[in-house]
């Protein structure tokens, strides 16, 4: 009886202390795993969360378009030459600033009879009218995108010719400077600037203009155009 008994015991504290071992087992792995599955699950995050963030910087330095302001103004040389006096000054003055050039051709062009002097031809008649306006061949396109106007012209009777007129009517020169230059055997450039003013709008800026002979130097060109200031 007592042997049965022991024997009882020894089972029952045998099974106890098993039961133990399995339960410390048991909570000693919950206690871990979870740990390491969380590490492992943050840091994975934050790496993709990471990653996806250089990846739109990187992508968004890459479409953001370059913005450069451009501050040159950009200049235009207009000339008109009846007889080729004035187109080389014109040409010159293009070249020396990198300015588009723009010739005023008229619709009917002069003649040499057109132009003798005091024979009361066309030329005179024009000058002789100060609401002649002969007609121009073509025009400026794009006069909006020009800052500055150089215009050269010859003299005729004291005043630029009436088709200059012309073209400083067909256009807004609003908020743009015009620096005039003319062409003359002995006649300063004088009233046949200012007289060419109230043409254009108040807000245009007219330079002071100067008189060149014919023949005049690329070098005396480049030396006015710099005492200007716009020359580059």
């Amino acid at each position: 009886m007592k042997n049965r008994i022991c024997i009882l015991l020894s089972f029952l504290l045998l099974f106890i202390l098993t039961g133990c071992g399995n339960n410390g087992i048991g909570n000693g792995a919950e206690s871990t795993l979870p740990q390491t599955d969380g590490q492992t699950g943050q840091s994975t995050d934050y790496e993709q969360e990471g990653s996806g963030t250089e990846m739109q910087e990187s992508s968004e330095a890459v479409s953001e378009p370059e913005q450069e302001s451009d501050m040159e103004t950009k200049t235009l040389v207009v000339y008109f030459s009846a007889t080729g006096t004035t187109k080389p000054l014109a040409e010159y003055a293009a070249e020396i600033l990198n300015a588009d050039l723009y010739e005023i051709v008229p619709e009917d062009p002069y003649t040499e009879e057109d132009l003798a002097y005091y024979t009361n031809g066309r030329a005179d008649q024009e000058q002789n009218d100060s609401s002649a306006r002969p007609a121009i061949s073509g025009g400026v396109e794009n006069m909006a995108e020009y800052d500055t106007i150089l215009l050269g012209y010859p003299v005729w009777h004291g005043q630029a010719p009436r088709i200059v007129s012309t073209f400083l009517e067909s256009y807004d020169f609003s908020g743009k400077t015009i620096i005039p230059f003319c062409t003359s055997h002995s006649s300063g450039i004088g009233s046949s600037a200012d007289n060419l003013h109230p043409l254009c709008s108040d807000s245009t800026e007219w330079l002071e203009g100067r008189r060149f002979a014919g023949g005049t130097s690329r070098a005396t060109m480049e030396e006015w155009l710099n005492d200007t200031g716009i020359s580059k």
